[in-house]
């Protein structure tokens, strides 16, 4: 009986809950079985705020001569024009290229505050008056708008903006290298791509052919792109070894560069960082 009464008396408490909170209109009522878990996760504990503008075109994709060395790829999947030219605190001196971060915006009413994923790469060497600063593709800023309010939100000027670093995944994608035009036998470059995880690149080692234990530290040139001067000719098909900056996590793309290799040419290892 005394089960019965203590059920009976759960269930008119949950009844009239929610009727309470509707005649007292009390905006802080909430029903502890019905918690929305990803409003929790989601809540702005975990952002910090910068300062966020624009430029290129309304549209488009910022520049296809950036900093990082990504090209016109940028424009195209799995980039798609969803990337950003960051300040000092995020450019890194090149080593911030590849990093992905959540931006929204909630300061304005053309704010959807709804949050979208970019990638640094390119640099923006004058966006200093935050301590952190995006410069984000016409795209990629009209993204945090309430739809068809893209272009009010692109006149807002300097835009407060929250962001957090997240991990880029892109999928169907692996770390790749293309192969600096400058290269010969006795000087190699490549500009590394799709890195999932961190994203940033702390360091990457070459290892040539019939050389099972000698790996060689390349040296950070600029942007995304790591290089490597030798006094004999490179012996191929060469190995490369990343590691990410943040979590030191490491990938071995064995034998990525064939014989034969071709200065320009793109490489795609089958390896990838975990996430």
């Amino acid at each position: 009986m005394a089960v019965l009464v203590v059920v009976r008396y759960y269930m008119i408490v949950n009844l009239l809950f929610p009727l309470t909170c509707l005649l007292l209109n009390l905006t802080h009522c909430f029903s502890p079985n019905k918690l929305n878990v990803s409003a929790v996760t989601t809540s702005n504990s975990d952002w910090s705020i910068a300062g966020a503008t624009w430029y290129g075109d309304p549209n488009g994709y910022g520049s296809d001569g950036g900093a990082c060395g990504y090209g016109t790829a940028v424009a195209q999947p799995p980039f798609a024009k969803m990337v950003s030219a960051g300040g000092t605190s995020l450019f890194k001196s090149g080593k911030g290229c590849g990093a992905c971060y959540q931006i929204k915006c909630t300061s304005k009413s053309e704010c959807s505050k709804n949050p979208v994923t970019v990638v640094i790469t390119d640099e923006c060497p004058g966006c200093v008056t935050e301590s952190v600063h995006f410069d984000l593709s016409g795209t990629a800023f009209g993204a945090m708008a309430v739809s068809g309010q893209s272009s009010q939100l692109r006149g807002a000027g300097v835009l407060e903006i929250l962001y957090r670093k997240v991990e880029c995944k892109y999928i169907g994608k692996t770390v790749t290298f293309q192969v600096d035009e400058g290269s010969n036998a006795n000087y190699f470059a490549a500009l590394v791509e799709y890195e999932d995880g961190d994203g940033e690149i702390g360091r990457v080692e070459l290892k040539q052919a019939l050389d099972s234990d000698t790996w060689i530290s390349m040296s950070h040139l600029w942007g995304a792109v790591w290089k490597l001067d030798v006094s004999s000719p490179l012996r191929a098909p060469l190995s490369l070894r990343v590691t990410s900056l943040d979590s030191g996590e490491t990938v071995v793309a064995t034998d990525v560069i064939p014989a034969g290799w071709k200065p320009g040419a793109k490489y795609k290892s089958n390896v990838n960082f975990q996430v």
